[in-house]
């Protein structure tokens, strides 16, 4: 997602600077060219040897003085800048533009490129009204500062101030990375996971899915600028952030969720595995075993994707999702006639890497006009994939 990016990591005096080390290490597994500028403070903290090692270039520490053309030239090739940790000193001096060392230097000097600052200090000193100034100042310039968490600090006080794990910071600085941002102003709904139909307090009828390829396109419509509400069934994967988030348990449940929103949406995008059926009475106290055999009566469940079909709003653009293991495109095109929705994205429960629970996945996506069969991807490129035909001028002529 990075490849191609260079991502500038300052690191400033702060307990937490050994957290610049994974940073560092995780960027430049994303693909992207990093170079980490240091204040003389930080270089007591760790090592710019460790970071040299990591990032696959020289660290510059310290002074900006008689460095200053290999600094204008970062500033004006770097895709972006995150400070991280920020002392409240750094700070300061972010704020005011004092060219106090390398990395007030490049943030003064940034130009196509945007800034990230994640503060981390001491709960009162973060709370100061000057360094709370400070903030308000670089908001203001367009800078962005990272929420800090809140927790047990190093000098053991407890509040704000705590540096966000590196996992948060990387995500901050991907959505801030990806430059096309070509769903900007977009409402998207995205369903994902399995739902659960009980039985009784103990029991429930489910499916396998782990709730992947939904999380993946809610994750990249918010990183192209949409402004995505993903409806969740019970899944075991974190969501992802910049994404409001509607845990649901039953069909029922994501019926209401998802349709209450479809009429102020651009686009709705099924990709939860919503059960078709579900017990006719639930038990109110758990069902003893006994002699014999156990009849369950079931009865249907809601089709969501058929409601949205009969009832969409003008130019709301609906996609659905057909897992099979027969007849696949022959079951899939029927589907997308039958719903009345513009696209059905199409896959095999018998491919290989194309199940439920895997990273992978291959898909046809299936419209009025044509049908594209995508090669084996990640379930993030799959993701972008369907993303860009859903969206293309050819659908939303149609749609």
């Amino acid at each position: 997602m990075l490849s191609g990016k260079t991502i500038v990591v300052g690191v400033s005096g702060s307990i937490s600077a050994y957290k610049a080390a994974d940073l560092t290490s995780r960027l430049v597994k994303l693909g992207c060219d990093v170079r980490v500028l240091m204040t003389d403070a930080a270089a007591r903290f760790i090592s710019d040897l460790t970071l040299e090692v990591l990032s696959r270039h020289h660290v510059v520490v310290g002074a900006a003085t008689g460095r200053e053309s290999v600094l204008d030239a970062l500033a004006c090739e770097a895709d972006l800048m995150i400070v991280a940790p920020a002392s409240a000193n750094t700070v300061a001096h972010l704020a005011h533009a004092v060219d106090a060392g390398c990395v007030s230097y490049v943030a003064s000097r940034m130009e196509r490129a945007r800034v990230l600052v994640a503060p981390a200090m001491n709960v009162h000193m973060y709370r100061n009204a000057a360094t709370q100034a400070n903030l308000d100042a670089l908001a203001s310039r367009g800078i962005v500062v990272i929420p800090p968490a809140s927790g047990m600090l190093a000098c053991g006080d407890e509040g704000e101030g705590k540096l966000p794990s590196v996992d948060e910071l990387v995500d901050w600085a991907v959505r801030a990375s990806v430059r096309v941002k070509d769903l900007a102003g977009m409402r998207i709904v995205v369903s994902a996971g399995p739902t659960r139909e009980a039985l009784d307090p103990v029991r429930f009828l489910t499916n396998r899915s782990t709730g992947r390829m939904g999380y993946a396109i809610a994750r990249q419509a918010m990183l192209r600028g949409a402004d995505v509400t993903l409806v969740s069934g019970p899944v075991d994967i974190p969501a992802p952030r910049f994404v409001e988030v509607v845990g649901v348990e039953s069909a029922a449940d994501m019926f209401e969720a998802v349709t209450s929103r479809a009429s102020e949406a651009d686009a709705v995008i099924m990709a939860a595995a919503v059960a078709d059926y579900r017990p006719a009475t639930r038990s109110a106290s758990k069902i003893k075993k006994k002699d014999g055999d156990l009849s369950l009566p079931l009865e249907r469940t809601q089709d969501i994707l058929a409601w949205l079909g009969a009832h969409r709003t003008p130019g709301t653009r609906l996609c659905g999702f057909s897992m099979e293991t027969d007849d696949v495109l022959e079951n899939s095109r029927a589907k997308l006639v039958r719903k009345g929705v513009d696209m059905i994205a199409a896959n095999s429960l018998r491919e290989t890497g194309a199940g439920f629970g895997t990273p992978t996945n291959r898909l046809t996506l299936i419209t009025a006009q044509r049908e594209i069969d995508l090669p084996m991807l990640s379930k993030d490129e799959a993701a972008g994939r369907l993303l860009d035909e859903l969206f293309s001028p050819e659908l939303a002529a149609t749609g």
